[in-house]
């Protein structure tokens, strides 16, 4: 397998630790948007599909977000456990949503565009592009604690190097 694409995460904290965060960032951040969707009156459509009612997609968008914390807090027991089959769901679905949060951000700025609001395109497009920005690079967090794991349990139980603290 490849060499991780980072060695630290924010240039001071261990993979590990980064991982760790990255999946209570996104369980933490599920949840809030759980609590806004039912909170609030905001009406969501999907980009292909406009012809589903909004309430189909609002229990659409609440059952991802409970699987975003089934899946990420199975990432947080692989990391602990030092298990990298239980983070490979994360790993799938993280670079997924970032491709996916990427598409929606320009259709979104575009939409905000031509409808004549400029200023909410553009504010859209740079918080948009920063928020798709850190997923990617809570992904790249992930990925390398991933690879490291992964080449552990390739080299097999005696010839592994000894975990330091």
């Amino acid at each position: 397998m490849a060499n991780p694409p980072l060695k630290s995460c924010c240039f001071c904290q261990s993979l590990r630790n980064g991982s760790i965060i990255s999946g209570l960032l996104a369980i933490v951040l599920s949840i809030i948007t759980i609590v806004i969707i039912f909170t609030t009156r905001v009406t969501f459509k999907t980009i292909v599909f406009d012809w589903v009612p909004p309430n189909i997609v609002k229990i659409i968008l609440v059952i991802n977000l409970c699987m975003t914390i089934l899946i990420s807090t199975l990432m947080i027991i692989g990391v602990i456990k030092r298990n990298h089959y239980l983070m490979m769901p994360w790993v799938v679905l993280g670079i997924m949503i970032a491709i996916g949060l990427l598409v929606s951000v320009i259709y979104t700025a575009v939409v905000f565009f031509v409808d004549g609001f400029v200023l909410t395109g553009v504010l859209w497009l740079v918080f948009g592009l920063i928020a798709c920005a850190i997923l990617t690079y809570c992904w790249c967090v992930v990925y390398s604690e991933f690879t490291i794991l992964s080449e552990e349990n390739e080299r097999g139980r005696y010839n592994k190097q000894p975990y330091r603290r």
